[in-house]
This record gives structure tokens, sequence and C-alpha cells, in this order.
């Protein structure tokens, strides 16, 4: 792909929630000026505390921010991504990247709506983006290349592991990674509730059972070894850490996992087929 002589694309980010908003602060740690960065943002308080702690223009314009970018973040609601693409579509200039962190829209249903050739990416991130320890798939549309794809892991860098993938596996991936983080937060609520009904004060059990989640994730991450041989150091024969994961073998733990994740990825195959994928 072509860029601006500096190298350095100018980006509008449409949508200032949490995800916008994420992003945004991923360009910024990634090296972009703040007046090469622009967001959109339709609530004009919202629009003033981005313009405040970032130093970024902000504006209620999708076309006009698109008009002047690059690289167009589409950060909104996904039952509003169509009137937004409807409004941007005919101020894009040829060669503008489109990225999507809506969830469920498939990749043909922006490239039916923008201008033919329009190289666009779907991402799918989760929530712990915001802090840094996201998990992010991207997929390229039809024209959309390997300089396209590694422009967004650029932009999307300090924002966690960026992994590409084909969009038929991005099924799969919203039920591991996208809805992933809410079986990590059942997991911990189920360990404090287990501390308080053991005696503990409802903040230490919390306090606890976050923080064993954490260091078990970053020891996982860095050790880079199997889960079951990290499990196995931690269970002595005949001990508390034995006793326990028998319990979870016996009420089918592993099982729910896995059905719930099946059942994540058939639902977001449905709602791709609403939107025709």
């Amino acid at each position: 792909m072509t860029g601006p002589a500096d190298g350095t694309p100018r980006v509008a980010v449409l949508g200032g929630g949490v995800m916008g908003e994420a992003l945004l602060s991923s360009l910024l740690t990634a090296g972009w000026a703040t007046d090469r960065v622009e967001v959109t943002e339709h609530a004009s308080a919202r629009a003033e505390e981005l313009a405040d702690r970032y130093g970024v223009r902000t504006g209620s314009s999708n076309a006009q921010a698109a008009e002047r970018a690059d690289v167009v973040l589409v950060a909104v609601k996904p039952n509003v991504v169509g009137a937004v693409l409807d409004e941007v579509a005919p101020v894009l200039r040829a060669g503008t990247l489109v990225v999507s962190v809506a969830a469920g829209l498939p990749l043909a249903f922006y490239e039916g709506r923008l201008p033919d050739g329009t190289p666009v990416v779907r991402v799918m991130p989760n929530t712990p983006a915001v802090v840094g320890k996201g998990a992010s798939a991207i997929a390229a549309g039809r024209h959309a290349d390997d300089d396209h794809l590694a422009l967004v892991e650029r932009v999307l860098a300090a924002t966690g592991l960026v992994v590409r993938v084909a969009e038929k596996d991005l099924d799969a991936v919203t039920a591991i990674s996208g809805s992933g983080p809410a079986y990590a937060f059942y997991l911990i609520d189920a360990m404090a509730e287990a501390g308080v009904l053991l005696g503990l004060t409802r903040d230490l059990a919390s306090r606890l059972a976050v923080a064993t989640v954490e260091g078990a994730a970053a020891l996982a991450a860095q050790s880079g070894e199997h889960p079951v041989v990290l499990r196995e150091r931690v269970s002595s024969p005949g001990g508390t850490t034995v006793a326990a994961v028998a319990e979870l073998d016996a009420h089918a733990v592993r099982a729910g996992v896995v059905a719930a994740a099946r059942a994540a990825a058939e639902r977001s195959r449905q709602l791709g087929a609403q939107h025709g994928g």
C-alpha cells in the first residue's frame, strides 16, 4: 500500500467509546503524533474529555474525519455501522484503509457499502485491550494485502497480542478471546465466592482471586509450557490441589467451558449470517 510522504498515515477513529479510546491510546503509544489522529464523537462532553486527555482533534462529523484520513477505524456499535459507512463512503479517497472493530459484521458487509477496491481489515478485539492486555485477531478483506495487515498490527500493538487469521476463523476467535474474558471473570467471581464461604472477607477473597488468575496467566505466557505441565507442578500427590482438580473434573468444568465456547461460536455465526456473512 502507499502512504503519506512522512510514513505516518493520518487516522480517523470513528467512535469515542471504550474501544475507540483504547485504539486512540494505542495509536499514540505506537508513535502517532496527536495532529495525525482525529476522533469523532457525537456526545460533546465525551468529545471534550478525549480532546483534553489526549490532545487530539475531535468532532462530530464522520464524513469530514474520513475525508482527511488515510486509515479509518470504525469503532461504533454494530447496529449503527451501516449508517456510518453510508456517511463516509462518498468521501473516502482511493486507497484509504478501513478497519472495523465492530463485532459480528463480516467483511462483505463493509465491502458492499464502500467504494469498489477499498481495502478492509476486520478486527476481533477483547475488552482487556483497554489496559494493554488484549488479544486481537485480524482478517483481511479481498483488497487488503500484507502491508495493510502490518499497518493494523502497528496500530494495535499497544493493546496486547495481535494475530492474523482467515475470516472463517473469527467465530472461533470470538468464542475464545472475544467472549473469553467473561469466562475468566466468571471463574474469578466463583473463586472469590468460595473464599467468602470459607471465612475470608469478600474484599480479601476478591483480591486473592484476581491476583491468582493474573499471576497464573502471566506464568503461562512467560514459561511457554503447556498448561497441564504447569498444573502438575502445583499438584503434589495426595495434596490439596489434586483434591480440588478432582472436584472440577467431577463437576465437568472442562466440558462446560468447551460447551460455552461452542455456543459462543455458533451465536457468532448466526449474527454474521444475519448481515450476509
